[in-house]
């Protein structure tokens, strides 16, 4: 319990004290249910700030471990053994290769993701989706937030499918290549047509049509992917 309660180290930030409320659980006696104390309370006990709680708490919630209920709290939804996956940050060279790699290997998770959120999505997760969405389309010129709000528009369909794998594999790529994320944004150049072809992913998934969710998502990605194949990195580089 003792080890539950220390101080988390600067540099460990939200992937460690998700291990340390994942521990405080099960070593506390938490089941399914119970409420944990308050964002406020866990970050004067863990001695962080309020966003690394909860952006570690999201990352439990993307495990299936918690339930963030905003207005009321965060709940246990179950304290057995889950999968726990480690995010650390790629240190390796940024190649046309990598990013093409990248968006491939997001294709198949997020089109199955869409699927599956086509059919469990709840009027929670679709208004959260549209909440998003409206914050993006007000945020065009800012290209740090809209990068932000555009992967969590991903991560949110994916959380909405109901599938634990899916959104931790989702969250792992996002978070393992952060910074190449960001690039890609900038490669494929317009913000609004990036923008619009999330407005109708979310209008297919409001409409519980799961073929035309799928269409759409997956012309999205490979969309974003024959950009990245015209991209010459040495006539148009990106920072």
């Amino acid at each position: 319990m003792k080890d539950a309660l220390a101080p988390v180290m600067k540099q460990s930030l939200a992937d460690k004290l998700a291990q340390l409320i994942w521990q405080l659980i099960q070593t506390s006696g938490y089941k399914a249910g119970d409420r944990l104390p308050t964002i406020m309370e866990m970050a004067q006990r863990f001695q962080v700030g309020h966003p690394t709680v909860r952006e570690a708490l999201r990352k439990l919630e993307t495990m299936g471990t918690v339930e963030i209920r905003h207005g009321s709290g965060v709940y246990v939804t179950r304290s057995d053994d889950v999968l726990v996956l480690a995010s650390p940050g790629y240190a390796g060279e940024v190649t046309k290769k990598l990013l093409l790699d990248l968006i491939q290997a997001r294709i198949p998770i997020e089109v199955q993701s869409v699927a599956l959120a086509s059919r469990n999505a709840t009027a929670e997760h679709l208004a959260e989706l549209r909440s998003l969405l409206d914050n993006a389309g007000r945020s065009l010129d800012d290209d740090a937030l809209l990068n932000r709000i555009n992967m969590e528009f991903h991560r949110s369909i994916a959380l909405s499918s109901g599938n634990m794998v899916l959104t931790q594999l989702l969250d792992v790529l996002r978070e393992l290549f952060a910074e190449e994320q960001r690039l890609i944004l900038d490669i494929f150049g317009s913000r609004r047509r990036d923008h619009e072809e999330h407005v109708e992913i979310l209008a297919a998934l409001e409409a519980r049509d799961e073929a035309l969710a799928v269409e759409r998502m997956r012309l999205h990605l490979e969309g974003v992917h024959k950009a990245l194949l015209r991209w010459d990195s040495e006539k148009h580089p990106v920072k």
